[in-house]
């Protein structure tokens, strides 16, 4: 196969079925270890399995998916970043009766790869080796969210001008996570649109979940830092849904974090400035608990420095001190956990493409008058920034 070029190109898509064998049969055999797990651990979550309205178009998802990392790993990106690598668009036809694009793969293979994810364990995750998984989300938005059958990857649905704002964001991303390689922003992990014969392309990212892994979480939360529409009605004592609450529900809740208080205060600025400067807001702190077991309560034999974890061959000449480095506890998805004496944290900020343009500033000025003295989602990128800060410190402790 023919090395990627820039800009848009079409080519016929490989088939997981056709060429590799042993990837199929390993990711088909990961799947079924799946299925036979306990299932209390996708409480909330439903397997989208034949019959389900979703599961045609999931596995389109997979098979594109599939296909397109084959490409990332036959032709990886070499050299250093260009232009190109951000703009390139690759489409492949499937067999199947639908096409799926690619966007900035070469840039995102690269960011991939600097993060220690490998295309083989991307592919192998996201591919047809198990189904998608399914979870009735409390966001006002028509997005349709999923998650890959391990809860390890996250992807939702798209607007085009959301991609579009990510994609011209993509350069400055990727270099805020260099200089702070420990920062509290979601992984991207890839932008892609999928169209069925002649119809509207649908377009979805994927993400690094930051509730991974997610086995014993007893409380998740989406916080903005205000109240207009920020309850959830919880679920029933003993009902099997996972709900994701909201700033209301957290009242007369604190986060404990002893020593990594000042460090997690610290990236929330970093973090929140950064987002400030994209003309950003509406973006969420994704946060959940996990009660610690005895054996894992002050042991600092359960912090490692790993400094170089989050950005494997990306150097910076930064001083670590600079770009807030922190101890990372010894666990798969470091960068999204911090433990507390007796909880651990999982932290992430989350939706990064809702831009402070014409139509939100109408908006926030039909909220002000509509919920006079009180606060809403809807403001400028500066306000949002330092409130969520503010409500971080109201919330933490030492």
């Amino acid at each position: 196969m023919a090395a990627p070029s820039p800009g848009p190109r079409e080519i016929l898509a490989p088939s997981p079925e056709a060429g590799h064998p042993a990837a199929t049969s390993g990711a088909r055999h990961h799947g079924l270890l799946w299925r036979l797990r306990d299932k209390q651990l996708r409480l909330g979550l439903f397997e989208i399995g034949p019959g389900h309205e979703l599961h045609g178009l999931t596995c389109m998802m997979q098979a594109g998916l599939w296909a397109a990392t084959q490409v990332s790993m036959d032709n990886p990106p070499t050299g250093p970043t260009t232009q190109e690598d951000f703009s390139e668009v690759m489409t492949q036809v499937h067999e199947e009766g639908f096409e799926l694009d690619t966007l900035a793969g070469p840039a995102f293979a690269r960011l991939r790869r600097s993060l220690g994810l490998t295309e083989e364990d991307y592919q192998a995750t996201l591919g047809p080796g198990g189904p998608y998984l399914q979870f009735l989300s409390t966001s006002k938005s028509k997005a349709r969210f999923f998650m890959s059958h391990d809860q390890r990857f996250f992807l939702k649905t798209q607007c085009r001008q959301e991609v579009q704002v990510l994609l011209a964001h993509l350069p400055r991303y990727m270099q805020h996570l260099q200089r702070h390689p420990h920062s509290l922003l979601a992984r991207l992990l890839g932008v892609y649109s999928l169209r069925v014969a002649q119809g509207k392309k649908k377009y979805f990212i994927v993400m690094q979940s930051v509730f991974y892994p997610a086995g014993r979480i007893s409380e998740r939360y989406d916080i903005k830092g205000c109240e207009v529409s920020r309850w959830v009605e919880p679920a029933p004592e003993g009902s099997p849904l996972v709900l994701v609450l909201k700033d209301l529900n957290f009242q007369g809740k604190t986060i404990n974090l002893g020593p990594q208080r000042s460090w997690l205060l610290r990236q929330m600025e970093l973090d929140t400035t950064f987002l400030r400067e994209l003309n950003v807001l509406d973006y969420s702190l994704l946060m959940a608990f996990q009660l610690l077991h005895e054996d894992e309560k002050g042991s600092s034999s359960n912090l490692i420095i790993r400094m170089a974890r989050s950005m494997h061959g990306v150097q910076s000449s930064e001083e670590p001190g600079s770009q807030n480095r922190r101890l990372l506890p010894d666990t798969s998805n470091a960068i999204h956990i911090l433990d507390g004496p007796e909880q651990r944290y999982f932290l992430g900020l989350v939706d990064l493409a809702t831009v402070y343009g014409l139509r939100k500033r109408l908006e926030h000025l039909w909220k002000t008058l509509r919920y006079p003295g009180r606060t809403f989602s809807t403001v400028s990128p500066a306000r949002y920034a330092s409130r969520l800060c503010q409500w971080m410190e109201a919330h933490t402790t030492e």
